[in-house]
């Protein structure tokens, strides 16, 4: 028999956070759109927000597949915190990638919490399209922009920010923007049905001015840097909220039914043969997509033929999955699930986000269809 392969260290410290710190504040996270500011804390100071960063400035130097492992079990207790480490850590890697070195060396010690600020009310869905702009000046370059949503909106330290380029007709630059830089302004809290305590809220840039060599990468190039470094990212991490959703709201109607008795029957919820064949299908569709998750990870890891198609199909499927799920949550517990108490109407909101986040499921759909016509992605 072969001995057992130890847990990484990282999972035993975010076995702590989340038992000390994130879960028993989780609901009133929901309850009160609160940004989880205590978690993020206990993350830093676990050395979890540094999960990606590269061990020369002090990070963990870990990749997807420590990130998709920690994102879901943030998700299984409080899937806002989840997103918004999600969105660090996509961040986290362009900045890695293309970013001054104090700034990774304050993400790696978990004083420095960042997001991404792609999506724009002129391009809604299409992220890769910017329509902002960057004008050089005499500072340095101006920013102009209406971010539709940012997660962490006003909570980050810094935005790793989309536009048009500079000199580089129809391309996208990326920059790296201060949280403190003057111009930028929140125009509405976030309310939402979802996600509640994620902060995602619009951004407006008005004369925003940063430093030329705040450019991640080069100008014009922001494709490479939102579609080949970010996006894996994102998609893995958003799959893996999904499923550490769909594993909570499984977990939780399974404790329901199995504690739920009735009376003039003496069975339990759990002897009816129809609730445990929902039961049985929101344990195949959780496993499904934790299998496809991993292998993901596995593609990206190897450099697979296959990998951007995993990519694209790994959100998508988690996505539809998490909402099947906790549909199903909410018919097996009944009455009892309109309950805050019972704890399964949460992850229903929650996981309703994936399906219409950038990019959304049905354009997903397309670009897999695309890929398997051996089509471009874009036309």
């Amino acid at each position: 028999m072969s001995e057992q392969t130890a847990q990484p260290a990282y999972l035993t410290e975010l076995e702590k956070v989340i038992n000390n710190v994130i879960a028993p504040a989780a609901v009133e996270i929901d309850a009160s759109a609160s940004f989880p500011r205590a978690a993020l804390d206990a993350l830093g100071q676990a050395g979890l927000l540094g999960l990606i960063s590269s061990p020369e400035v002090g990070g963990l130097g870990q990749a997807h597949r420590a990130a998709a492992q920690v994102v879901e079990c943030l998700a299984t207790e409080c899937a806002s915190t989840a997103m918004v480490v999600c969105m660090h850590y996509c961040a986290t890697a362009a900045i890695e990638a293309f970013g001054p070195r104090a700034v990774r060396e304050e993400i790696a010690a978990g004083r420095h919490v960042s997001t991404l600020a792609f999506s724009e009310s002129g391009s809604r869905s299409n992220f890769w399209a910017p329509v902002s702009t960057a004008t050089p000046v005499a500072e340095g370059v101006r920013l102009d922009a209406h971010k539709s949503w940012a997660t962490s909106a006003g909570q980050a330290d810094s935005y790793v920010w989309s536009s048009r380029a500079i000199a580089v007709e129809g391309q996208s630059s990326v920059w790296l923007v201060p949280a403190s830089s003057k111009g930028l302004s929140i125009p509405a809290p976030f309310n939402g049905l979802g996600l509640r305590g994620n902060y995602s809220s619009p951004v407006i840039g008005e004369g925003v001015v940063i430093p030329a060599e705040n450019l991640l990468g080069t100008d014009g190039g922001g494709a490479d840097v939102m579609l080949g470094v970010v996006l894996p990212y994102f998609q893995v991490m958003n799959a893996a909220c999904s499923t550490g959703i769909m594993e909570a709201a499984t977990n939780k109607a399974v404790t329901h039914v199995s504690g739920t008795e009735l009376t003039h029957t003496g069975q339990s919820l759990a002897d009816l043969p129809t609730v445990r064949a929902y039961l049985a299908r929101m344990r195949i569709k959780t496993d499904q997509a934790r299998a496809l998750l991993q292998d993901t990870v596995t593609a990206l890891k190897t450099g697979r033929a296959d990998a951007m198609l995993r990519v694209l199909e790994v959100k998508a499927a988690a996505g539809e999955n998490a909402n099947e799920v906790t549909d199903l949550a909410m018919r097996v517990c009944g009455g009892a699930a309109y309950r805050k108490e019972v704890g399964v109407e949460r992850h229903f909101r929650d996981a309703r986000a994936s399906t219409v986040m950038a990019p959304t499921a049905d354009a997903l759909y397309d670009f897999i269809g695309r890929v398997l016509c051996g089509k471009p992605l874009f036309d």
